[in-house]
């Protein structure tokens, strides 16, 4: 049984070429211009995707400066805590060896041994110092909070600091420890008053 090619046409699938296509069909092609405008879009759009990625990198790079300064500030602090933590835990046995450099019995001053305590105590407190660490003002001041603790009230004039019981000390501006005194209670300024 032969077929004619009209109904084999039909039959079968249509196949197009292209390029012949794109000859024969004039009115479908685009101009130079259409083309230059769809180039010029896209290059606008590359173009904005460039600079958007940039302020993503320049913002990216940002966060990291912040980020390594933040952690260098973290290290610093966590440094200047230890050291201070342990200079707290220091603070005592100096607290002790001064007052047994400062209570020496006359009849025992001149004994090496006394003398060998009263060096270690100064050795003590310069390397103390050489840390940073300097004794609270308190005796004879006006009472601060922030650098004073009060344990107790006396006949005085109101605010003044009249006794240290324990010494306070800070570390470069900051308090590590309270001064620990006694203040007037202002009955000294009430009896002037009254005379």
């Amino acid at each position: 049984m032969q077929t004619n090619d009209a109904e084999r046409a039909d039959d079968e699938p249509a196949v197009t070429d292209r390029r012949a296509a794109s000859r024969m069909g004039d009115d479908q092609r685009s101009s130079p211009a259409d083309a230059a405008a769809q180039g010029g879009e896209a290059l606008a759009e590359l173009q904005s995707r460039a600079d958007e990625y940039h302020r993503n990198w320049q913002r990216s790079a940002a966060d990291f400066i912040n980020y390594k300064r933040r952690v260098e500030q973290e290290r610093g602090e966590v440094a200047r805590l230890a050291s201070a933590a342990l200079i707290i835990n220091l603070l005592p046995i100096y607290d002790d060896m001064d007052r047994a450099a400062h209570n020496v019995d006359a009849n025992l001053a001149g004994l090496n041994w006394v003398q060998g305590v009263i060096a270690i105590q100064k050795k003590f407190g310069s390397l103390l110092e050489s840390m940073g660490v300097s004794e609270v003002p308190a005796e004879g001041q006006s009472f601060d909070p922030s650098f004073h603790e009060a344990v107790g009230r006396q006949a005085g004039p109101e605010g003044a600091i009249l006794h240290v019981v324990q010494k306070g000390y800070q570390l470069g501006d900051r308090v590590i420890r309270p001064a620990m005194v006694i203040v007037g209670d202002g009955s000294a300024d009430r009896q002037e008053a009254s005379s």
